[in-house]
Order: C-alpha cells, then structure tokens, then sequence
C-alpha cells in the first residue's frame, strides 16, 4: 500500500506561479515513477509531468517550457513548478504513483488549482 499526500494547491492569478509537492509513504520500490495529472471539471484526467526515479522526466507538450518537475527520493516526494499559469476555472491536480515491477498505480486525493479568470 502506497499514501500520496499533496499539498501547495491555492488560488493563483493569470501569468503565476504555484509549486505542488507530494510525498509518497508506505510501500515503496526504489524504482518507480512520480508526477502530476490534471483534471478540470467535466473533462478526462490527463497527464501534466512525471519523472522516474532515475529522474527521466515527461512532460505534456502544453507544459513544456513553463513547468518543471523534479524528485528527492529521499524523502520520496516529487514536486511540479508551474510557471506562467493561464486563466481558467478551477482544476484538480492528482499525484500519481507507480511501480516498475508491478502493474499498481496509487493517486492521492487531489489539490485544487483555482484560476483566475
């Protein structure tokens, strides 16, 4: 069993910035991948960025450029920058968790991105 617990989530204006963090506890593989998926109401969760634990990033092509993501392991937390956020309506973002080894994919609750209009 794997706990993600996000936190950094806040109302931000047009053109800001924000930086997510999510710490991973419980059963963890030194090999895995860590990252971000976004979901805005009424529309499919979608990939925004994660990294593997030998920090092999992916990102979204809308994101590129604008937010970075990065891990400690040590503390098994991952983090996303987001810079240059644009306006919209209000977003969840959900930390994701999977194994190399194993087919297991773990999510945390979400963090809520409110965007000014």
């Amino acid at each position: 069993q794997v706990q993600l617990v996000e936190s950094g989530g806040g109302k931000v204006q047009p053109g800001g910035s924000l930086r997510l963090s999510c710490a991973a506890s419980g059963r963890i593989f030194s090999v895995n991948s860590m990252g971000w998926y976004r979901q805005a109401p009424g529309k499919q969760r979608e990939l925004v960025a994660t990294m593997t634990s030998g920090g092999i990033p992916t990102y979204a092509d809308s994101v590129k450029g604008r937010f970075t993501i990065s891990r400690d392991n040590a503390k098994n937390t991952v983090y996303l920058q987001m810079n240059s956020l644009p306006p919209g309506d209000t977003a969840f973002y959900y930390c994701n968790y999977s194994n190399a080894i194993t087919p297991q994919i773990y999510w945390g609750q979400g963090t809520q991105v409110p965007l000014s209009s």
